[in-house]
């Protein structure tokens, strides 16, 4: 096991010419918002130090763990999952990532775990057995966004801090949990278009979303996309928005929202050989409105 060099990290995070690492760094396609707040990151104090602690301990501990209790994706087992994989990392230039296949029945649902330099991809049962091909790529590209993106550090501390928190002093959990959660809203939106980008059909992409809030294709094909939307103007509405605050993904509305404003962008049309389309600099404003929180 690698021994991770968080001071490394950080210096990267802090290059604002570091747009392209030498893993990747950040898709073109990336969101503003999550671009602006991951690099301000690095500059919070209570961040650093909970987000150094809690990848070490999540390397030392939770990691083995977790991995215990999965099987690993390879071309003999389950190749048809590890074709979609391999076909996501092509399309966004990443290597191939370790992928596991972990038994859960219970939701549609995919994760992305450990270091920017040493991270694997965690898929549920579920989520293999009730998607699509297509379906699975925009899952696994949007995974693979959080690698090529470099979300897979941050993203990794504000689960372990969500989930074992008590290791650690309040007040250091309680700033960075809700910087990070702010940053993880934003960073989801990016990798929605990483997603978009490996299945490359608006309308899989819906699907899926739509899956991912009711769980079953039966219910799925049920659901009026636009009345869906309308829960938007709902949301804000009412005073339970508050409690997205405290989430670290944006509700799923909005997300289907701005992953179709994305759609609309000189960038995605460009990239399925359509012309025209709205410069992307004009969609992540339009964006960022969509997505606040208060």
């Amino acid at each position: 096991m690698s021994r991770f060099d968080f001071q490394r990290y950080v210096d990267v995070r802090k290059n604002p010419n570091s747009r392209r690492t030498e893993r990747g760094g950040f898709g073109e396609y990336a969101f503003a918002a999550d671009l602006r707040v991951l690099r301000t990151l690095t500059f919070a104090k209570p961040v650093r130090l909970a987000a150094e602690a809690s990848v070490r301990a999540f390397k030392a501990w939770a990691r083995s763990d977790i991995l215990g209790r999965s099987v690993r994706v390879t071309p003999r087992q389950f190749p048809r999952l590890h074709d979609v994989v391999a076909s996501c990392a092509r399309e966004l230039h990443v290597p191939v990532p370790t992928t596991y296949v972990t038994q859960d029945f219970s939701r549609i649902n995919a994760g992305t775990y450990g270091t920017d330099n040493d991270s694997f991809i965690m898929i549920p049962s579920a989520t293999v057995e009730r998607l699509t091909d297509d379906e699975l790529r925009f899952v696994i590209g949007h995974e693979c966004g959080h690698i090529q993106n470099s979300h897979v550090t941050y993203g990794t501390a504000l689960n372990f801090l969500t989930n074992m928190t008590g290791v650690f002093v309040r007040w250091i959990v309680t700033p960075a949990t809700i910087a990070l959660r702010a940053w993880s809203r934003q960073a989801e939106i990016t990798c929605d278009r990483a997603g978009l980008i490996c299945c490359r059909d608006m309308e899989v992409a819906t699907k899926t979303i739509v899956k991912l809030a009711v769980g079953t294709q039966n219910l799925a094909d049920q659901i009026d996309i636009e009345a869906y939307l309308g829960q938007i103007d709902d949301i804000r509405q009412g005073f339970g928005r508050v409690s997205e605050f405290f989430e670290s993904h944006p509700y799923l509305p909005k997300r289907l929202r701005a992953l179709q404003l994305f759609a609309e962008s000189d960038y995605y049309k460009n990239l399925i050989g359509e012309p025209g389309g709205r410069p992307l600099t004009e969609i992540d404003k339009e964006v960022e409105q969509v997505v606040r929180v208060l």
